[in-house]
């Protein structure tokens, strides 16, 4: 369903996360945790290597215990599309230092590219906005993405996004395995002392 030419997504995520400061991120598994490892590791980065569909879940609960920090998600269309009913509740909730970013290839890179429902017209950011979303867009060019890179950052939330990009298959950049380990991390990177 998309038009080419589509946004390459290492670069958005790049762009995302240029000068992040204190920003708080939270990746889907798969491709978005890579992009964001690719862009930097960073210990107040979260990325989860499991449980499809819980990212931007995880991320309204650390907007709700965190209220004075922004939070980013960064996912893909296959898990959102997952996690769908959890905009309703952050559309509910509606925490204002939360933004999610969907890098939508239209496919599951995971799985063997098989394409997603997004592929078929499926609109993830009508969606957010049907869930009560301060704001929700779709992306499909440089200008519509550097209009995008202030408010993500700033503006008061719940924001959505939803970026397509090339379903480009890009060397894997992968961040620590031990969940364990990034847990703890991310803990004392956003606690420090507090943490433990």
């Amino acid at each position: 369903m998309s038009s080419a030419p589509l946004l390459e997504r290492r670069d958005v995520v790049a762009r995302l996360l240029a000068d992040r400061g204190a920003l708080l991120v939270v990746t889907g598994l798969g491709a978005p945790a890579w992009d964001c490892t690719a862009a930097g590791d960073h210990p107040l980065t979260f990325p989860l290597w499991g449980g499809m569909g819980g990212a931007a879940m995880v991320g309204l609960g650390l907007a709700i215990a965190q209220p004075d920090r922004r939070v980013l998600v960064v996912t893909g269309d296959g898990e959102m599309l997952m996690g769908l009913g959890g905009l309703a509740t952050i559309g509910v909730q509606a925490p204002p230092n939360l933004a999610i970013v969907v890098l939508d290839n239209e496919r599951y890179g995971e799985t063997g590219m098989q394409a997603t429902a997004t592929a078929h017209g499926v609109d993830l950011a009508a969606v957010a906005s049907a869930c009560r979303f301060r704001h929700a867009a779709i992306v499909r060019s440089e200008s519509e993405l550097a209009t995008a890179l202030v408010p993500i950052r700033n503006a008061p939330g719940p924001l959505f996004y939803q970026v397509k990009v090339r379903a480009d298959k890009l060397p894997l950049v992968l961040p620590p395995r031990e969940g364990a380990h990034l847990k703890n991390r991310f803990r004392a990177a956003l606690l420090g002392a507090r943490a433990f």
